[in-house]
């Protein structure tokens, strides 16, 4: 871990209000949790703080409830599903400042565990209002940070409240700020990215940060298809951004100036409608169709990708090759997935990987539990591969 953040080591908790900022923006049908992921992500630092003695206050948003407070968006069935997960009781306060709040957290003992509402239910949360961070940060008497999902957001409870009060990593929040250590803080090098994904527009950050970062930048999806265009490759009716293709061919020239070896497809598999099961055929790029598009990358190109992968050290992966959703056009995904998970178990690679579509994936193929580190973070994990701060991270750092 860089020392450079205070985690749970340097804490002492016993008899403490410890404010505990957690993700539990979890999907719910009918009152009920459906998807358990993100409590079971923050369950060790919960317990860890309780059987420490400490009075554990769970700070959380649910939903976009705009700043005004609405039943629909309370937090308070979520309570039942922490209390399945950490097989302890977890009282709920109707309210996440105020009396209410303080008269719950009064009642409290050491070992306690009670979930304040929605902070969302007011305007000043996404403002980082400082009245608002200081009726929050009353009620504890230090504040620990385990939502690195909403830590590139600087709100009162993901935030302000941390310059307030001494602050801390939970175990969730350093595993995940370790395992980005890893990948590309200081990676051992040879360093390679993956990066699929629709759009060049949408990961132009993302792609000039890595062009200064890695050795190898191997692009898949339909982003693949604007660069291949950008060298005067046809791409029938691929997903393709034209447009972008002079920035294409900027990112490919500042690579060559820093030794970064862009890796684009050879071959690519091509079909002339994405459905499921669809006739689809191997060509070699620049020999598709007009009335084709490239939905997955080819058998050779696969081979040349895990050709790479033999090589590394480090490898970080955000988005797919494919239309992986779609069959027969998850193959090259799947493919070069197990290969990563194979590596890794044999201790050859270490491997993080990041991203909605990537972490869907990589479950799909049943892989996701063999890489190093897989990041449930989405637009936090995007824009630290950006090589952007990180508010709800820099306020732990140090002082």
């Amino acid at each position: 871990m860089p020392k450079a953040f205070r985690t749970l080591d340097d804490a002492v908790v016993s008899g403490k209000r410890v404010l505990l900022r957690v993700d539990l923006n979890v999907p719910t049908e009918n009152g009920r949790v459906t998807d358990t992921t993100r409590i079971e992500r923050v369950k060790g630092t919960i317990e860890e703080l309780a059987d420490k003695g400490g009075k554990v206050i769970l700070l959380a948003h649910f939903g976009r409830p705009k700043g005004t407070r609405n039943e629909e968006f309370s937090l308070k069935p979520v309570a039942a599903a922490v209390s399945e997960i950490v097989k302890r009781p977890v009282a709920f306060a109707d309210d996440c400042v105020g009396k209410v709040a303080a008269d719950a957290i009064a009642r409290m003992k050491n070992g306690d565990i009670l979930l304040l509402e929605n902070t969302r239910f007011y305007k000043g949360e996404e403002k980082n209002d400082p009245a608002l961070v200081e009726e929050m940060a009353k009620l504890g008497d230090l504040y620990v940070n385990d939502a690195f999902s909403a830590a590139h957001r600087a709100h009162a409870s993901t935030e302000g409240v941390a310059h307030k009060l001494p602050s801390y990593a939970g175990r969730a929040m350093q595993a995940e700020l370790e395992a980005l250590d890893v990948a590309l803080g200081s990676p051992q090098h040879p360093v390679a990215a993956i990066v699929g994904g629709a759009k060049v527009s949408t990961k132009l950050d993302l792609l000039g940060n890595l062009v200064n970062k890695v050795d190898y930048l191997i692009i898949g999806g339909g982003m693949a298809n604007t660069y291949l265009f950008a060298q005067g490759k046809g791409v029938g009716k691929s997903l393709c951004e034209k447009d972008m293709a002079d920035t294409a061919r900027k990112i490919l020239d500042s690579a060559g100036k820093v030794n970064c070896r862009i890796v684009l497809p050879a071959d690519a598999v091509v079909a002339k409608e994405l459905k499921a099961h669809v006739h689809a055929r191997v060509v070699d790029v620049g020999h598709v169709g007009e009335d084709e598009m490239i939905l997955d990358i080819g058998p050779k190109s696969v081979v040349a990708v895990e050709e790479i992968l033999r090589q590394l050290k480090t490898l970080v992966w955000n988005g797919p090759f494919g239309a992986f959703e779609t069959p027969p056009f998850e193959a090259a995904t799947f493919a070069i997935a197990k290969t990563v998970g194979a590596l890794t178990r044999e201790g050859k690679l270490k491997s993080v990987a990041g991203g909605g579509d990537t972490v869907a994936a990589l479950n799909e193929a049943d892989v996701a539990g063999a890489f190093t580190y897989v990041s449930a973070a989405g637009g936090a994990f995007l824009e630290w591969m950006e090589g952007k701060a990180l508010p709800g991270v820099e306020a732990l750092r140090a002082k």
